[in-house]
């Protein structure tokens, strides 16, 4: 087991439960490859009770393995930037990214991303630690990220996405009333051809499963509250539009009146997921960002 005390982003602390084999614990028990354990072996990074322990020796129950952690430090330039970190530990680090902010560094947007930020958040902390995203957002999408501080952790996490065992939800202003106070829309994704961004919904696509329920109707918009079954690119963009109810402020599927919003109207404000290594509950909310709150009060002003 993990006793959370025990635990540091740079080690990785488990106590045997029964009598085994190191390498098969570390395998079935820790999740690590056959790779990852040859590597262990080489640089001597596994200890049982404090001293070195080849892989291939048996432990007892009671035991204590300890796997150390060595990273790469972080290659993105650090930045102080203005977004919000929810939620530290050895594992993960919750992060509220404000809208217009790219998750990770690209041709066009070289810095002021969530990697600048985390990294400088990661200095600060005079740890050494790489930073991988669990999940991301759109540039144009406010809300929850998880960054993931080392190759377990992330592993694990992407798992538990991968299995549908995250529970990530959504908040969303659309144009129209709609109609159905909850539903389900199961229409499959496709992207017409390799270097087109906007997605459609066609039958030769990926099955894709939005769950939502309304939060409140306006005059001509409506509060919804999205949650994902699967993770598709734009799937909550796409399906909304799909249905006639397209986000405001949307550029490629939905509708933009630039004196209501600047951007779409969709903020990723609940997740949901079990810490990697105790498999404790965790669960984050980040708070509906300004500019939405303006467009619902706007939208009020206008019934």
């Amino acid at each position: 087991m993990f006793k959370k005390e025990l635990q540091k982003y740079n080690l990785m602390s488990y106590t045997a439960e029964e009598d085994g084999v190191l390498k098969e614990i570390l395998l079935d028990k820790l999740g690590f490859s056959v790779r990852s354990i040859s590597k262990m072996k080489r640089e001597r990074t596994v200890n049982v009770n404090g001293e070195y322990r080849k892989p291939t020796l048996d432990v007892k129950k009671g035991d204590l393995i300890e796997v150390e952690i060595n990273e790469d430090m972080a290659n993105f330039e650090p930045q102080n930037l203005e977004m919000g970190i929810l939620y530290d530990d050895f594992d993960i680090i919750m992060v509220d990214k404000p809208p217009y902010m790219v998750v990770h560094p690209t041709k066009s947007h070289f810095d002021g991303t969530v990697a600048n930020g985390v990294t400088d958040f990661i200095i600060k902390k005079d740890e050494k630690v790489k930073v991988r995203f669990v999940n991301r957002l759109d540039m144009n999408t406010s809300g929850l990220v998880i960054v993931a501080k080392n190759a377990y952790a992330h592993h694990v996490l992407s798992t538990d996405m991968s299995e549908n065992l995250v529970e990530k939800k959504y908040i969303a202003v659309v144009k129209g009333v709609m109609k159905e106070d909850k539903g389900t829309i199961d229409a499959p994704i496709y992207r017409p051809t390799d270097d087109s961004i906007k997605r459609v919904v066609d039958e030769r696509g990926q099955r894709s499963i939005t769950h939502y329920s309304v939060i409140e109707r306006l005059d001509d918009a409506t509060v919804v509250e999205l949650k994902l079954e699967t993770g598709r690119t734009h799937q909550i963009r796409v399906h909304l539009a799909h249905l006639g109810y397209g986000i405001i402020g949307d550029e490629l599927y939905g509708y933009v009146d630039e004196n209501l919003i600047k951007r779409q109207a969709l903020h990723a404000y609940s997740l949901k997921f079990k810490q990697p290594r105790t498999r404790e509950d965790l669960e984050f909310k980040a708070e509906i960002p300004d500019d939405m709150k303006e467009l619902i009060k706007k939208l009020k002003m206008e019934e």
